[in-house]
């Protein structure tokens, strides 16, 4: 008969409970004692036996002896939330804001990290207690109207400074996410009275530069209308300048033609006497025309008498 049976055929129930308890005694040893273990990625294994650190194994299969031990540690990325970082600017004005910090632990510092500071890689207390000190520490370098128009050289240097205080904790920043800054109740009213002052010197720059930019209109018109008068002087000008020249020349050309007249004129009578005498004779009838047929009255000493030319006859 089966040990689990008598001769009878009934169950022997102490065989069967210890036959169960031996093996649930071996189910659980051999996960407990099974010598290999797998590594995930994004991780790293701490081999360590009996407390040290013996090995950091990377990610795949791992053979672990008995007598060992190996610790999950995560090197993916991690998040610190920052509430409320608060600071103080160079002109002594409060200033605070929310961050997020993403970062990682380096991989070669995996032994020192889970050494000194965390057996899993959760830094997240030294995260936020370095980014408070380091956004002080930035905010106290700038005024309160450069952080705002500085923003992104200010995230850079808060990216820094923190970078220099993480590799105390072995810990690499990924990237920073700042949200927007918040000031005293005070000094957001004085900025708002600031906006309104320049929304107000904008306006009535513009108004200037509108009444400038007519009047400006108003010249360029007022020279155009100028010029075109000045255009229609000056060609009156030049067309009477023009009409006395041309006057001129004719009256010129007419007392030269003259001039040539007579002296031809002369040159002939020089020439020829008889022309001369022609002239007399043409100015003697001429008078005769005009002569009434009365004698003067009175005849004065050498006085000529008209029409009398008595030539002796030889």
């Amino acid at each position: 008969m089966s040990r689990y049976f008598d001769d009878r055929g009934s169950l022997r129930i102490p065989a069967v409970i210890r036959d169960a308890v031996i093996v649930g005694l071996v189910l659980v040893m051999i996960p407990a004692f099974w010598p290999f273990r797998s590594v995930p990625t994004g991780t790293r294994g701490v081999l360590t036996q009996f407390g040290a650190i013996k090995q950091i194994e990377p990610e795949g299969l791992v053979f672990v002896p008995p007598w060992q031990h190996i610790q999950l540690f995560n090197i993916r990325a991690e998040a610190a939330d920052i509430n409320k970082a608060s600071g103080s600017t160079i002109d002594q004005q409060n200033v605070d804001t929310d961050l997020t910090v993403r970062y990682n632990i380096k991989p070669d510092k995996v032994a020192e990290v889970y050494e000194q500071y965390s057996h899993d890689g959760d830094l997240q207390s030294y995260v936020q207690t370095a980014t408070q000190e380091t956004f002080k520490a930035v905010t106290a370098r700038y005024t309160a109207p450069e952080l705002i128009s500085k923003r992104t050289q200010v995230s850079t240097d808060i990216r820094a400074l923190l970078q220099s205080k993480l590799d105390t904790y072995g810990a690499n920043v990924i990237n920073i996410d700042m949200r927007n800054f918040e000031f005293s109740s005070e000094y957001k009213a004085a900025i708002n009275q600031k906006v309104t002052q320049e929304q107000l010197r904008q306006v009535a720059d513009n108004k200037l530069k509108t009444v400038e930019s007519e009047q400006k209109q108003k010249v360029a018109i007022a020279e155009a209308e100028a010029n075109a008068l000045k255009a229609a002087a000056d060609g009156k000008a030049y067309a009477a300048v023009a009409e006395a020249t041309a006057e001129s020349k004719g009256l010129l050309l007419k007392a030269q033609a003259q001039a040539q007249a007579l002296q031809v004129q002369n040159e002939a009578l020089v020439k020829n006497k008889d022309v001369l005498e022609l002239r007399r004779i043409e100015v003697e009838m001429a008078k005769a025309e005009k002569w009434d047929g009365k004698l003067p009255e009175a005849i004065y000493a050498g006085a000529p008498v008209p029409f009398l030319n008595i030539k002796s006859q030889q």
